[in-house]
């Protein structure tokens, strides 16, 4: 059996403050969403790649795979989001068993309000506490995790 390889001490203080400020940045970027726009992080989550699309409408196996989410998941969000008026479903003129994704002009207009507060929240939390050099080193950093990642997927 192989030794595991445990997390020295300086290492497992670092994966700790990630996991505290992964945690403490969704919830405090979920509560700002809510309380300046009544969006969930969910329905923010959908609204952007939507709101960035062409004609606004994304194929539902696509924008799953954008926002990283299971088929099961994303149906139920897209359910709740289609009785607020935020998106409708509609058929997939190429594949009669695939759907579409598209934005209303409610949701327009939600992701639009939503937009500048959710982004000023962004800079306040992290980015307008870091020096540009930081920002370079997170770049770097991130991108080298997602590319570990990708390389065992």
């Amino acid at each position: 059996m192989v030794e595991p390889r445990w997390l020295g001490e300086r290492e497992a203080a670092v994966w700790q403050a990630y996991l505290a400020v992964q945690r403490e940045l969704r919830s405090a970027l979920e509560r700002q969403l809510v309380r300046d726009s009544g969006l969930s992080d969910a329905d923010y989550s959908l609204l952007v790649p939507l709101s960035e699309a062409a004609d606004g409408v994304v194929r539902s196996r696509e924008l799953g795979v954008l926002v990283g989410w299971e088929r099961s998941r994303l149906s139920h969000q897209v359910g709740r989001m289609e009785k607020r008026g935020l998106v409708v479903r509609e058929e997939c003129a190429e594949d009669a068993r695939g759907s579409m994704v598209r934005l209303t002009p409610a949701g327009r207009a939600a992701i639009e309000a939503a937009a500048p507060g959710h982004v000023e929240a962004v800079r306040r939390y992290l980015f307008d506490g870091l020096s540009a050099e930081e920002v370079d080193v997170l770049d770097r950093v991130f991108h080298r995790v997602l590319g570990r990642i990708a390389d065992d997927a």
